[in-house]
């Protein structure tokens, strides 16, 4: 990818002039007077998602209790709506992916099913990076099954706190090891890792994989038809603007449609038969056999709204938008803030590296403030981390060159020194 990047403003206007992706930014509402860089932790709110509400809203109005039957069952059975749309992002089959739950929930459903302990085989294998909800789930499991933590959780350490070497992983695939659960996408540092070769690495020794996509999804092309991973999870209120809390997202490998889910509930049941009231469960036969209670419809109209974005976007022109307006920011602060003590605990190679840029500095905290107070909006991830997420939907090559004008212009005058260093509720 050419990166012939420039320091004047003139460029990044250009650059704006030329982006095949700008008229999208109009299908999003802004935070009025503000440059939104928070993307990867909450997605703007779309028209699109909007009407798609406004639109189930008016089903529910006029039909009531009749809307689970109204167009074919579309509304009783959105989770395939919802599929067909979502797939062309993940690389798989709809068949192979239900929008239910949360992202804890779903891992606790897939860590349920796939996570069968033995004495040779007991152990579940995670990072040191992953964000918490991971861990808290895999912990949860571990001790469901009557296992230590301390013993049954083997941890991949990080050689200097910001990545994980895919070596170290591959190393701690013992035979001891029955499951793997990895994030595509560190939250912090944005560093992409090989879903396709470490699972190959992980079925080469008989360990069943998982992949958290959180930070990855709407973002970064997957391809799980060829990686052949087991599962995958991932939240749909980040880069795909689903709306805060929106329901989530589960894949399960056709190779596993044959296993019964680790947690039952009457909407993994067979369609034909769930209004049956049997006690007997009869699972479907894919991937929304692993849902559980009725789908929150008003919780998954907005998703349809966004994904249909995508559709027209196409994950393709969006990564590779992505990726020029991170390498842009990040060719800005190394030409003009890494003088300030700032530097990017990112990985610079395309192939390795997320949506967003890991700005690092010793004051991050208090700098971060600094960036609300001129009406940037990123957020801080401890211990020093600003995450800056220009979106490729919605964000320009101009909002980034004003946020990198900005935080000179805290650090020439040092405003982020009148700011405590007590830490928000939410940051």
């Amino acid at each position: 990818m050419e990166k012939n990047f420039e320091l004047t403003p003139g460029y990044a206007k250009a650059q704006d002039v030329k982006d095949e992706l700008a008229p999208f930014r109009k299908r999003f509402y802004q935070v009025e007077g503000h440059i939104y860089m928070d993307g990867n932790s909450l997605g703007l709110c779309s028209r699109d998602a909007e009407s798609a509400v406004m639109n189930m809203l008016d089903v529910w109005k006029k039909n009531g209790i009749y809307l689970w039957n109204i167009e074919e069952g579309r509304y009783y059975q959105y989770s395939r709506t919802l599929a067909k749309l979502a797939a062309p992002l993940l690389g798989a089959s709809p068949e192979e992916i239900c929008i239910a739950g949360n992202t804890t929930i779903n891992i606790h459903q897939a860590i349920s099913t796939f996570y069968k302990p033995n004495q040779k085989r007991f152990k579940i294998l995670v990072d040191e990076l992953n964000f918490p909800t991971d861990i808290y789930a895999v912990h949860s499991q571990v001790l469901g099954k009557g296992l230590n933590p301390a013993e049954a959780v083997k941890v991949v350490p990080s050689r200097d706190g910001l990545l994980i070497d895919e070596e170290d992983i591959i190393a701690a695939m013992t035979d001891d090891v029955a499951l793997a659960l990895l994030p595509a996408v560190f939250y912090r540092s944005a560093q992409l890792l090989d879903i396709k070769r470490l699972s190959a690495e992980a079925h080469k020794r008989g360990i069943i994989i998982g992949w958290d996509l959180c930070h990855s999804i709407g973002s970064v092309p997957h391809d799980f038809s060829s990686a052949d991973a087991d599962f995958a999870v991932w939240c749909n209120y980040k880069y795909l603007s689903g709306g805060p809390g929106c329901t989530a997202g589960l894949y399960i490998n056709r190779k596993h449609f044959g296993l019964m889910p680790g947690l039952w509930g009457w909407f993994g049941n067979e369609p034909k038969t769930q209004f049956r009231m049997s006690h007997v469960f009869e699972k479907a036969g894919n991937a929304e056999a692993w849902q559980t209670g009725t789908p929150c419809l008003l919780s998954m109209a907005p998703l349809e709204g966004t994904l249909r974005i995508f559709s027209e976007a196409g994950i393709g022109r969006i990564r590779e938008k992505s990726l020029r307006l991170t390498s842009y920011l990040m060719f800005l602060i190394e030409k003009r803030l890494k003088k300030y003590g700032f530097r990017c605990g990112n990985p610079e190679d395309d192939e390795r590296r997320g949506g967003h840029v890991a700005l690092s500095h010793d004051d991050g905290y208090r700098i971060c403030l600094a960036l609300k107070s001129h009406k940037v909006i990123p957020d801080f991830r401890e211990p020093d981390v600003i995450r800056l997420a220009p979106i490729a939907l919605y964000n320009s090559y101009d909002e980034v060159y004003t946020v990198v004008d900005i935080l000179e212009k805290i650090m020439i005058g040092k405003e982020y020194e009148t700011y405590s260093r007590e830490r928000d509720l939410v940051v």
